[in-house]
């Protein structure tokens, strides 16, 4: 099998794109090597130099460590694997598989490259990055299709979503549903929609002149006493409280 596309992003950086192994010849001095699975499984893990023999990793950026301190100020643990968010592994895909004239590929993927790395860091720091160590009861499929949950929680909140169905639609049963989700979100499916439903709301009151319960309407709540309750709750006033002090602002 041929080596990986590799793409000279500056001295401090190449990354490597496809199958087969990395030409060292290439790596950056003290290379950090993080790995970003085959780009469907959302899993991003810092790999060692006798990893990058493997195949496994359709996309391995080669960084230097220095650089990373330099900009970034800190190192991942080593050994460490997150799960990779959905805006994280689009942007991983289209590295993988660029939009784009042949002419252009290298500049795309050396652009984006430079991207998805501040765009990691800036993740990492800011704890978006559910670990995968520490959840034996996870395969990495039950993962990715946990994350397939989550992903339909944040796109299609406004529509009727029970947790039977989010399981059907992601190919995991219920029970690993619900305690998997737990595990990697630290909440429950239910209060994962409501709190996005809540914050689409908070979001419209400041932005649109829609009444109140049209509002609520708008996020799933079916009658406003409920949507009422819920936001207050959540914000600790309600809704039209919260709209004054917009109003006001």
């Amino acid at each position: 099998m041929p080596p990986k596309h590799p793409v000279i992003v500056s001295p401090e950086m190449t990354t490597y794109v496809g199958r087969g192994s990395c030409d060292r010849l290439l790596l950056p001095p003290d290379a950090l090597l993080l790995g970003f699975g085959d780009i469907g499984e959302p899993v991003v893990r810092t790999l060692t130099f006798r990893e990058l023999e493997n195949e496994e990793h359709l996309l391995v950026f080669a960084v230097s460590r220095g650089a990373c301190r330099r900009l970034f100020g800190d190192l991942p643990d080593p050994d460490a694997r997150w799960y990779l968010p959905s805006d994280l592994r689009a942007l991983g895909q289209s590295i993988v598989a660029p939009d784009s004239d042949d002419s252009a590929t290298d500049t795309l993927r050396l652009g984006r490259s430079i991207e998805l790395l501040c765009q990691f860091f800036a993740a990492l720091r800011a704890g978006r990055l559910v670990p995968v160590e520490g959840q034996p009861g996870l395969t990495e499929s039950d993962i990715a299709r946990i994350a397939a949950a989550k992903r339909i929680v944040d796109t299609r909140w406004h529509e009727k979503l029970t947790i039977e169905n989010i399981a059907r639609s992601c190919g995991i049963n219920r029970d690993k549903l619900t305690r998997g989700f737990r595990e990697l979100y630290h909440c429950s499916v239910g209060e994962a929609l409501s709190e996005r439903r809540l914050r689409q709301a908070r979001t419209l009151l400041a932005a649109s002149d829609l009444p109140v319960a049209s509002i609520g309407y708008r996020c799933g709540y079916l009658n406003n006493a409920s949507f009422t309750r819920a936001f207050s709750r959540r914000f600790g006033m309600a809704p039209t409280a919260m709209r004054r002090l917009g109003v006001a602002a």
